[in-house]
């Protein structure tokens, strides 16, 4: 095994296709698939499957290459310490839930540690795919909520795929809904009040498990069900459709506007937030970091 072999592996990895991983490397394609093929044989994997309509990437192939970015980050640490080489970009991935705070940490990461040259990954995705990031080292720290409900389930996955969860905070549920609503007066609302109006969610694709809902109290019975991708789309929703989703109740102005309000959700529930990471791997001292600015927002 060689650091290129590696770097190479996971240039493939990251494009999705060899020719243009090798258009990016700059060598011919027939010696890019023979690097790979000889480190496979090395360690008796199979990395890639590759076929009539391009390469996918083994399950074998997904944990070798958390590995594989890992020895890269040292390895240009190294580089950068002791050969006197330009600073390289820093760089940095956290996978979320929609929370506001987090991007309000990032923001501040970003503007306090960024320095002049990085790359930057906010991910607000899909709960499996935050552990899966995280699992396989796409991103440094994920954020997600625990609650009586999803517990046992999450728990277990995060395990099997070698994470911990450490709580940040625990909320009491919460509606955000606009500031036009016709809910907007109450002081409290109860899923009795909700029925009329259409529920926001967030696609979970093909784990659309109530498990893993970002929202609480997924399997309430509902008439009017948007679901959608983005938080843009989800707050333009709720204003423009009189909708409403269940959340944490924490929103910044600042970063969303004053359209959107919250109101306490009169239910016996809660949500633990929190951050997850590798149990087998110390944190890197940016996502050390992140997660300082994290609990410093939550105070």
């Amino acid at each position: 095994m060689t650091l290129k072999q590696l770097r190479y592996t996971v240039t493939v990895a990251d494009i999705g296709n060899i020719t243009e991983a090798a258009k990016r490397l700059y060598i011919a394609q027939p010696s890019l698939t023979t690097a790979i093929i000889e480190l496979e044989k090395e360690y008796g994997i199979t990395i890639f499957n590759r076929g009539k309509k391009g390469i996918t990437i083994t399950n074998e192939g997904e944990e070798f290459l958390g590995y594989a970015r890992q020895i890269l980050e040292q390895a240009n640490l190294i580089e950068d310490r002791y050969m006197g080489q330009t600073k390289r970009k820093t760089k940095f991935c956290v996978s979320s839930q929609h929370y506001s705070f987090v991007v309000e940490a990032f923001v501040e990461l970003l503007k306090k540690y960024g320095g002049e040259s990085y790359e930057f990954h906010m991910r607000e995705t899909q709960t499996f795919d935050i552990i899966d990031d995280v699992a396989h080292l796409r991103s440094e720290v994920g954020v997600l909520y625990l609650n009586k409900f999803n517990e046992t389930v999450i728990r277990k996955t995060l395990k099997d795929n070698g994470l911990f969860f450490t709580p940040l905070f625990k909320a009491k549920p919460h509606v955000f809904i606009g500031k036009g609503s016709p809910l907007a007066s109450k002081k409290k609302l109860t899923p009795e009040d909700l029925k009329p109006y259409p529920r926001l969610s967030y696609e979970q694709g093909s784990h659309n498990s109530f498990y893993f809902s970002e929202e609480i109290l997924s399997t309430l019975d509902c008439d009017k069900d948007l679901i959608v991708c983005d938080r843009a789309t989800l707050f333009n929703m709720l204003v423009g459709l009189n909708g409403y989703t269940i959340c944490s109740g924490v929103i910044s102005e600042e970063l969303n506007g004053s359209n959107i309000i919250a109101k306490p959700l009169d239910v016996d529930d809660y949500m633990e937030i929190g951050y997850i990471l590798p149990t087998s791997i110390k944190p890197s001292p940016m996502t050390v970091k992140y997660i300082s600015l994290l609990e410093e927002l939550v105070k």
